[in-house]
Formats: structure tokens, sequence, C-alpha cells
């Protein structure tokens, strides 16, 4: 199943996400054509990602098995810019629009950027907490987005989703409340992650479980503050 839009309206022009969006897709596009002009593509790639992505055991340690950003704790932010490919950047860009701008509705361009990296930096620090000493690089905006996706369950519950199916030769589109199309995610992630625990794994899951958490309290603390200026006016 996948998302094509919501049924959420907004009131503003979500200048912050479209940003997001944009400086994800000039990283990605800046990292894929320079690799590509080299003799060997994946090589620079991996270069990329060793140099610029977060490396558990770097942050742990504070030792570089490879030449890295520095100092260290700036690959928290330059980590959630990175993509492996273009089916990564395009399934995270999407998720990104159609959760994000409504959640960028609700606190702001300014709030938005502060939930935004805090999102990331805390699915980071997830994936950390399971995986302390990994050597292997962590990338993408999927924590963040996670966060996103989080907040989006707990503010806009009956919203609708609107998605494509594919059932074998068949295709068709639902609308699917999204605290079902949510919480099915994160049940797939949490599923996902206990059975993958100890071992190594490609896709940073903890780092989508704990974004998520984290979106969905933040936006506990942001709507009870919110009621509470209503019911009680300055």
């Amino acid at each position: 199943m996948i998302p094509l839009r919501d049924t959420q309206e907004i009131k503003i022009f979500p200048i912050v996400t479209i940003l997001i969006i944009l400086i994800n897709a000039i990283v990605f596009g800046t990292m894929y054509f320079t690799a590509i002009a080299t003799p060997s593509p994946s090589v620079k790639l991996a270069m990329f990602f060793q140099h610029y992505g977060l490396v558990p055991y770097e942050i742990i340690t504070g030792k570089l098995i490879y030449p890295s950003i520095k100092p260290v704790w700036l690959s928290f932010i330059s980590s959630i810019f990175l993509h492996g490919g273009w089916m990564h950047i395009i399934g995270n860009m999407l998720f990104l629009w159609i959760f994000g701008n409504n959640i960028e509705d609700y606190v702001g361009a300014a709030g938005f950027v502060l939930f935004y990296l805090a999102s990331g930096i805390v699915a980071s620090l997830s994936q950390i907490a399971t995986s302390p000493f990994s050597k292997i690089p962590v990338i993408g905006a999927s924590g963040a987005i996670a966060g996103v996706m989080g907040a989006y369950f707990y503010l806009f519950p009956k919203a609708r989703i609107k998605s494509i199916v594919f059932m074998f030769y068949f295709v068709t589109f639902v609308e699917v409340p999204a605290f079902i199309f949510l919480l099915l995610w994160f049940f797939m992630q949490l599923f996902s992650g206990f059975a993958s625990f100890g071992s190594a794994t490609s896709v940073a899951v903890w780092a989508h479980i704990g974004g998520f958490v984290f979106g969905f309290l933040v936006a506990v603390v942001l709507k009870a503050s919110r009621r509470g200026r209503e019911i009680y006016p300055s």
C-alpha cells in the first residue's frame, strides 16, 4: 500500500516542507551524479556515506574509522539529508510531503524546522542505543519523517490517506483512516525491529521507532499546551 495524498487541509504554503524536499533532492543529485562520473561509482558513494553518514561506533568511542565530517556530532544532521538510491529518496520525500505540510501548518515554519531536526537526532540516538558499536553508516531522512508521522498520528487521526494497493494483477485505490494507516506502519516497524534485534540490518528500523514515538510525545505536549492557552488565555 503506497500513500498518495491525505485529506487534511492546510491553511499555509508549506515552504519549509518544500525546502527540505529540495535540499534532499539537491544533495542526492549532487552525490549521485558526482559518483557516476567516477570510474567506481559504488566506491565513491560509499565514501560519501562514510564521510557524512552517522556511524554509531564513531559517536560512542570518538574514534574515526574513516575520514568523517568534523566535529563528528555534525553527522546527526548531515546523515538525515543522505539517501542510498532513487527509491529511498522518492519514498521518503513522498511521505514527507503527505504528512509534513500538515505538521508545518500546526507548529509554524520555525517550529517545524526545529521539530524535524530534533526528530532526526532522536531517531539517530535510538538507532545508536540498539547498535552502539555498529560501523555501518546510518543515512536517510526516514527517522525525522517518522517523527512527523508520529505527530500526525496524534494530531490528525481522523484524516484519510488516499493510497494505491497492488494485489497480484489488480490495482485499486482506497482511503484509509490515518489512525489505521500509521498504526499499521508503526507495528510493522516494531515487528521488524524485534525480529532483527542484535543483528546487522540495512534498514535503521529503531530510528523509525524512536522518531515516531518522539513525534507522538511532542504532539501530545503541543496539543495540551494549546488547549491550555484556549482555556486560560493570557
